[in-house]
């Protein structure tokens, strides 16, 4: 008799626990967007704190996110913003010619598949205008697009744009190269085996 009394104050004292929980999606709540007479403003929905940033979004490097020297300054970055090595370049590559050589060709001289097959020519990266265009430029053509060229800021990543500047500066300096460019070392092994 003790067992079923003992036996029939635990499980009641179970089904007592098990009643008194409330879990969060089971707790008074406001609709999204719904009216509220708690706040002043009449709104359940709460604006965010004042200079409150989301995480990731906090753009305060302005040569790397926007290629100028100042937000709102029409003056582009002349040099990169990022360390420029073999990975880089190697990385520019692979995502120029996924993205850019469609139209730019894979050298870079507007002679893309897209362009063979009726599409405007997109100027070449060799030109004299190109040249003297700053590096922040390329970026800011990549980011908002320019004439039919849409922007690609939702597809590229930030990191991987300026990879591409980087390879097209490598392409634009492939073209105007002299063998008064080649390392010493290099040279004397090209002239040998050109011979």
């Amino acid at each position: 008799m003790r067992k079923t009394i003992t036996f029939a104050l635990i499980l009641g004292a179970a089904a007592l626990a098990t009643g008194c929980r409330q879990d969060m999606h089971d707790q008074p709540r406001y609709r999204p967007l719904a009216a509220s007479s708690f706040f002043p403003d009449g709104r359940s929905a709460r604006p965010a704190v004042e200079g409150t940033v989301a995480r990731g979004y906090l753009k305060n490097n302005i040569p790397l996110y926007y290629g100028k020297v100042a937000r709102n300054s029409p003056e582009f970055v002349t040099e990169l913003p990022v360390k420029l090595d073999k990975a880089l370049l190697e990385r520019g590559q692979q995502r120029f010619n996924i993205y850019c050589a469609p139209c730019h060709g894979q050298t870079g001289d507007g002679e893309g598949m897209v362009v063979q097959r009726g599409l405007k020519h997109p100027p070449t990266y060799h030109s004299d205008k190109m040249h003297k265009q700053p590096a922040g430029y390329f970026f800011d053509v990549i980011t908002n697009g320019f004439g039919v060229m849409p922007s690609y800021a939702s597809r590229i990543p930030v990191e991987d744009r300026w990879a591409i500047v980087a390879y097209v500066r490598a392409l634009q300096l492939s073209r105007a190269a002299t063998l008064d460019d080649v390392p010493p070392a290099e040279r004397a092994r090209l002239e040998a085996a050109g011979q």
